[in-house]
């Protein structure tokens, strides 16, 4: 599996597993990071991301997308 922040922009991509501590991974469970979610990159610069995920966009640091794991769609 390969983290989120190697995502092209406008690839749909589906994350695999979210790494990290108890802390970080709810919190990106809260923000709709979990198993099998359907994501589509919209913008990356330098690792930090902004990406379309259940009809939202939202920004997602480097450190942060390092923790999405992603899967074959």
């Amino acid at each position: 599996m390969l983290p989120l922040t190697l995502a092209r922009e406008g690839e749909d991509i589906v994350v695999g597993r979210v790494g990290g501590n108890d802390a970080a991974k709810q919190h990106l469970a809260d923000l709709g990071f979990v198993e099998g979610a359907r994501i589509q990159v919209v913008s990356a610069h330098r690792g930090d991301l902004i990406v379309s995920l259940k009809g939202t966009k939202l920004a997602i640091t480097k450190e942060m997308a390092q923790k999405v794991l992603l899967r074959p769609a």
